[in-house]
């Protein structure tokens, strides 16, 4: 992130500072999706590395090539969100889906209310 103060001199003197989420004009949902791609290709590199496997190892468990794994590590667009997971799981990890529910100030489920079209991809590296 941009220090303040350069932030503000640089608006000053009319520039607009943004990420290149911004300046591509990205919506929320592709800006979600983008998010959770780099995420997912950061916890397949960990996940590998943790389990001491190669590239080539990952691949092979993939039926793939190294260098595709190498492209499935930096999340490159013409990776689908599927090889994404399934290079997780191959790598040993384990993901879990959860709806998260409607709650009240005390953080109890309502009587009745469904869930709030929000899901929680959770991410969990073993070793």
């Amino acid at each position: 992130m941009m220090d303040a103060k350069k932030r503000k001199a640089l608006e000053a003197a009319g520039w607009k500072a943004g990420d290149a989420a911004d300046f591509l004009e990205m919506s929320a949902e592709e800006r979600q999706l983008l998010d959770t791609r780099v995420n997912l290709a950061l916890a397949i590199r960990r996940q590998r590395e943790a389990r001491a496997l190669s590239q080539k190892e990952l691949g092979a468990r993939l039926n793939t090539s190294q260098p595709r794994v190498a492209k499935i590590e930096r999340a490159a667009s013409d990776v689908s969100l599927d090889q994404l997971v399934r290079a997780f799981t191959a790598a040993g990890g384990k993901i879990v889906v959860k709806s998260a529910k409607a709650k009240t100030k005390k953080g109890k489920q309502p009587k009745g209310k469904k869930s709030t079209g929000t899901v929680v991809l959770e991410v969990v590296t073993s070793k």
